[in-house]
């Protein structure tokens, strides 16, 4: 049984998905429309930068979707797959968006644009620069939030992603974040801070939500023929309505992608499929469970292994 997963921020670099742009005429549309749906230069943004362009939270956000859409377009109109015996469609934060899209839930349009708000909003939910997130590695989630929870007097932070068993991401204001690390360090635990200037998926964000609802609200959601993988409750849904509301929350609920990856797992799934710039949640779903078999999917010859799998 298969289910396929799509990245989230982070996976970007310049140049991604350049070689599909040279080669296909269905990869320059795709990337011609989206240049007049955001009204940004996002086509030249992804293979020319600068960097400190493509990271710009409001631009990596549809960037990653884009890239990660081409290649599922690809792989579907230029190749002929067939994606029927994929049971799930599952994404980290804003990769769920991808998953939605390509499941034919939200338009390629709508996906876009509140992309762009989405990322726009959790940039702004925070003045620049007084968030942080920390990556610590090494002890579960669990043992991290004790820890959390017996220094709560000392520092605020907030786990935001549970990404496998031994891998956690924190946000936080920065003064707290710096702190924590250096219990962290104390304890010999290893830390790694992000380099991101918003503590995303925390109550911090809670300004973003607010303003991220009515375009939620109003986004035009049919009913999917595959379910997803929420990341808020890490289990299966195919209901627009519930979509809209997990949706909004997502945006400050903490990232379940083990959880969301067990559960899968749980209910069969034994082959998972990445579409998208990167290989991080391949790295991560093979961390959670050894026994799985994951592929990369980023360039025309891992398509050509997939097909011919």
């Amino acid at each position: 049984m298969f289910s396929i997963v799509f990245p989230g921020q982070g996976s970007q670099k310049i140049g991604m998905v350049k070689e599909f742009y040279e080669k296909y005429d269905l990869a320059k549309q795709i990337f011609k429309d989206a240049d007049a749906i955001l009204n940004v230069p996002i086509t030249k943004i992804i293979f020319e930068g600068p960097d400190n362009q493509l990271n710009l939270t409001e631009n990596t956000q549809p960037a990653i979707f884009l890239a990660s859409y081409c290649i599922f377009e690809i792989i579907k109109k230029e190749f002929g797959y067939d994606f029927k015996k994929f049971k799930y469609f599952a994404g980290h934060s804003l990769g769920e968006y991808s998953a939605l899209a390509c499941v034919g839930s939200i338009s390629f349009e709508d996906t876009l644009k509140i992309l762009q708000k989405r990322g726009k909003f959790m940039q702004e939910a925070v003045p620049s620069g007084e968030g942080a997130m920390l990556v610590v590695l090494g002890i579960s989630s669990k043992e991290l939030d004790k820890i959390l929870k017996e220094n709560k007097d000392k520092y605020e932070c907030f786990i935001a992603n549970d990404n496998s068993q031994l891998q956690v991401v924190v946000s936080g204001l920065k003064k707290d974040i710096n702190l924590l690390s250096e219990d962290l360090n104390n304890k010999k635990i290893k830390n790694l801070k992000l380099n991101v200037s918003a503590p995303f998926h925390c109550k911090y964000m809670r300004k973003a939500s607010e303003r991220i609802a009515s375009f939620i609200n109003d986004l035009k959601i049919n009913e999917l023929e595959k379910p997803i993988i929420s990341n808020v409750t890490a289990k299966e849904t195919s209901s627009s309505k519930e979509i809209k509301l997990l949706l909004i929350s997502q945006i400050e609920k903490k990232v379940r992608w083990r959880e969301c990856v067990e559960y899968m797992t749980n209910n069969g799934v034994k082959n998972f499929v990445e579409i998208g710039p990167g290989k991080v949640l391949s790295g991560l779903i093979k961390r959670i469970n050894k026994n799985v078999n994951v592929s990369s999917i980023n360039s025309e010859q891992d398509i050509k292994l997939l097909i011919n799998d």
